[in-house]
């Protein structure tokens, strides 16, 4: 076979192989867009994961006990880490992390399970005024107020991931939020326990 008869050969394979590594790497929707499920889930529990890093700092810095020392050590690796994939993906996606659009937009009629979410509310988020209560307790009462807003923060956690679940076909995104709701609901019980030795109870749960 001459040049001319192996050139078109040779670009056609070289596409095949093209789209084969784009499938893999982006699956069957493409890139998604800056509208899509996948980059409001990224960006907002980026942020989520943000402020449950922030509050196990500051329970950390305050030398509790060793289970609630050690539930934010797991809970500042965990999500720190999870939410640099959420932030990878964006870049990976071409697209910025802040946008225009308000929080929970892309969830926003879709709640899990009869759960209904309105555009710019994010589910289990504490108020400025509960974490500067929490950085203002000590001892016990901190740790109970710390373990009552992750509670609710992780149930918010859970409702977004189970939200994601059935608008994403993305396996890497879906893998994630699976993550979340099995680590999250696994820590909730936990912490709901550590709640009870300390003779308290969770805040009314949003689930």
């Amino acid at each position: 076979m001459d040049k001319s008869a192996r050139s078109p050969l040779l670009i056609i394979a070289a596409a095949i192989v093209l789209a084969a590594a784009t499938f893999l790497l982006f699956g069957r929707g493409g890139t998604p867009s800056e509208t899509s499920a996948e980059a409001g889930f990224a960006r907002d529990m980026a942020t989520h994961h943000a402020q449950a890093v922030d509050m196990s700092f500051t329970i950390r810095d305050k030398g509790p006990a060793p289970d609630i020392g050690n539930l934010a050590f797991d809970i500042i690796n965990t999500q720190a880490n999870q939410r640099g994939m959420f932030l990878g993906w964006l870049q990976q996606w071409d697209l910025t992390q802040a946008t225009d659009l308000r929080p929970m937009t892309w969830m926003a009629g879709h709640g899990h399970a009869g759960q209904q979410v309105k555009a710019g509310v994010m589910p289990g988020m504490a108020s400025a005024a509960e974490l500067a209560k929490l950085k203002q307790l000590g001892g016990e009462e901190a740790e109970v107020f710390f373990l009552q807003l992750m509670i609710r923060h992780h149930e918010g956690g859970v409702q977004m991931a189970k939200g994601l679940l059935p608008l994403s076909g993305r396996e890497e995104v879906k893998s994630m939020a699976q993550k979340i709701v099995d680590g999250q609901t696994g820590e909730i019980k936990l912490m709901t326990d550590l709640l009870k030795h300390r003779g308290a109870q969770p805040l009314p749960s949003i689930l």
